[in-house]
């Protein structure tokens, strides 16, 4: 995506059967914008990061585990994953995401 060009989020990334798809919007030092596209019943098993991380849903929905504590999001919902805390996704319906990446 070209700086100052005005652009559809849900245009940038399309859905592939039984896949996850990403496309890096942003990368910097200090942290990265990334978009998603997730089938149906796919997801990112448990792990850690070390900076917090902000998921805003802009289609579909998605079980978001932080900290052992299950969340369900749908389209124009958002939370923050709290660095070195661990932390899960998974697609109850096909489910775009934006993730924000800031290095503390």
């Amino acid at each position: 995506m070209d700086i100052a060009e005005a652009k559809s989020l849900v245009s940038l990334v399309d859905y592939q059967d039984g896949s996850v798809v990403s496309k890096e919007v942003i990368k910097k030092d200090k942290g990265t914008v990334t978009l998603f596209a997730f089938d149906k019943g796919q997801g990112l098993s448990e792990h850690t990061a070390p900076f917090d991380a902000l998921v805003y849903i802009f289609d579909g929905s998605a079980d978001i585990t932080t900290a052992g504590e299950e969340h369900h999001l749908k389209a124009g919902e958002v939370i923050i994953m709290p660095a070195n805390k661990p932390h899960a996704l998974k697609a109850i319906e096909r489910f775009k995401m934006l993730l924000i990446m800031i290095k503390v």
